[in-house]
């Protein structure tokens, strides 16, 4: 099991998600120290937080609490960004702005995590041109159904 104090935020991860209100954090605060545990595990990703920032630092200044931490496998950091906003766009709390940041996010991320944008191949991954205009086709088309969107709004999105 991992230790807390082996926990790391990386400031790209948690800008993605929005910070609690006042009244949300108090809340949160007060269920943790009642019950004496979390509900929800905290996940990660190579001992870096992808969902959990906030349970995170109470936990530091409540050590009585226990916890469990999930580590998740992912193949890169942009598999990670994408994981983070995919969480964050099932919360109910998203303003239309927000959702739609997050919806571009995920998007760009999830290109980024296969070999990036058109024309930007590496010598791993040799393509041809067309290559990333399908898998990007499939990748906005997948993406727009999962959250119940067009494809053009996932590519508005992203710009």
């Amino acid at each position: 099991m991992l230790k807390l104090s082996s926990l790391k935020i990386d400031p790209e991860f948690s800008a993605q998600i929005l910070p609690l209100s006042f009244d949300e954090l108090q809340q949160l605060k007060m269920n943790m120290i009642r019950d004496g545990k979390l509900t929800d595990p905290i996940i990660v990703w190579n001992k870096t937080i992808l969902d959990g920032h906030t349970r995170y630092r109470i936990l530091k200044k409540h050590g009585f609490i226990k916890f469990e931490v999930e580590e998740i496998q992912l193949a890169n950091k942009y598999e990670a960004l994408a994981w983070i906003c995919k969480n964050q766009l099932g919360r109910r709390n998203l303003s239309p702005e927000r959702k739609k940041f997050l919806l571009g996010k995920e998007y760009e991320s999830t290109k980024l995590a296969v070999g990036g944008q058109p024309g930007n191949c590496n010598k791993v991954n040799r393509c041809d041109q067309n290559d990333h205009i399908d898998s990007e086709k499939r990748t906005c088309e997948r993406i727009a159904v999962e959250h119940g969107v067009g494809s053009a709004t996932v590519r508005r999105a992203e710009k």
